[in-house]
């Protein structure tokens, strides 16, 4: 319904950003244009999130000197603690009103939330009945008892989630809802509702300054559910994605499964990621790396020890300069294993047969021995080149 203000009542919050006085306006007015400013947010308005700050330095401003006998503004001081209110403000302001227990308990639970303790946060509002609030509160409430919930309770905090977007569709509120269902959906192992969540997201919020977090839930969604999730709705989600974002997406999986050694999903990225790839510029260098990864123990090793060393690495971020190097070393310990019992076969002739025999084996087992040994310590020392790139 708050969409319908439109340009106009957008004028008006940025004409009240830029006053110095907004004395003439009730908390409530306010928490409306905050509201209508974190729609444009969702809709990809970028440019709206400096005014969102600035309406919440005003807003914490004004509730000092606000009338708390008028329920909406205790309605708007609740919607300001879920937004991420100031807790100082929160306790002052609380400090001095008359409370009935229930707003007791949703105060002291939002303030809880917005200093950062989470635990005590949890205990207060955890138990709260949304159906019995105005839904301007209870929507941005079921959002923070469902980040409240997520580690310790996730298919209940799904439950907040799903409430939260019910109640405020097409807002900053189910925005941010779907993109943090989506970590839970795959912990949980729910292929189906992660693909579900992912599809709706893309569809709608595409264009919202926090969709690099959603890309990133995405990504490590589809690594953690590889084998569950059907990988041709991964490539619908995908499609629907611009060309510069879905090559991103793809690059991003293969890169992972690269790193963990997951071959076919790693075949699979780096396959879409070439077919979205800019084909003005040639390879991605990045694409040629992940994909080359998954090959470094197989027959073809050679060749693909030549395409490594062949990779611009001026064209990689510092970490994937640090994949390049390991998946080089690793390339090169193969290659450089040596015969087994070469050396020993060489001197056989200077022992008598049965001697020679026992000789050779002897020595075969001190070969591999030293070669098993330095290769652990190269592992080693590529684990450690791996997990640094993970950062």
């Amino acid at each position: 319904m708050r969409r319908c203000f439109g340009a106009a009542m957008l004028a008006a919050c940025v004409s009240l950003t830029a006053s110095a006085n907004a004395e003439g306006l009730e908390p409530y007015q306010m928490i409306r244009s905050l509201q209508l400013v974190q729609d444009r947010i969702a809709d990809g308005d970028h440019a709206a999130l400096p005014i969102q700050r600035r309406l919440l330095a005003i807003i914490d401003e004004r509730l000092h000197t606000a009338d708390f006998e008028n329920p909406h503004n205790f309605r708007a001081l609740l919607i300001y603690s879920a937004s991420g209110g100031n807790p100082a403000t929160l306790d002052a302001v609380i400090s001095r009103l008359k409370l009935d227990e229930d707003q007791s308990r949703l105060s002291n639970g939002l303030t809880q939330y917005a200093r950062g303790d989470l635990r005590a946060a949890r205990e207060m509002l955890s138990a709260t009945e949304l159906s019995t609030l105005d839904p301007e509160l209870a929507a941005p409430l079921a959002l923070v008892i469902g980040s409240l919930l997520a580690q310790q309770a996730p298919t209940e905090a799904l439950r907040f989630f799903d409430q939260a977007r019910l109640i405020s569709p097409g807002t900053l509120i189910e925005e941010a809802a779907l993109r943090r269902s989506l970590t839970l959906s795959a912990e949980l192992r729910d292929p189906e509702r992660f693909a579900l969540g992912s599809r709706q997201y893309a569809w709608r919020f595409l264009r919202s300054p926090y969709a690099s977090q959603f890309a990133e839930a995405f990504v490590s969604g589809v690594v953690a559910l590889r084998g569950e999730i059907d990988l041709a709705l991964v490539e619908e989600i995908v499609a629907n994605m611009r060309r510069d974002q879905a090559h991103v997406i793809y690059l991003r999986i293969a890169r992972q499964s690269a790193i963990e050694g997951y071959d076919n999903l790693l075949t699979f990225a780096s396959r879409n990621a070439d077919k979205y790839a800019d084909s003005g510029g040639g390879l991605d260098p990045r694409s040629v790396l992940y994909g080359n990864m998954a090959l470094v123990a197989s027959e073809d090793v050679k060749d693909v020890l030549h395409t490594l060393e062949h990779i611009d690495a001026k064209r990689l971020s510092p970490n994937d300069r640090k994949l390049l190097n390991a998946a080089r070393e690793v390339a090169r310990k193969i290659l450089s294993r040596p015969a087994a019992g070469s050396e020993a076969s060489a001197r056989q002739g200077s022992f008598p047969q049965g001697e020679a025999v026992v000789a050779q084996e002897g020595e075969d087992e001190q070969l591999n021995g030293a070669f098993v040994e330095d290769t652990l310590k190269t592992l080693q020392s590529i684990d450690v080149l791996i997990a640094e790139a993970r950062r």
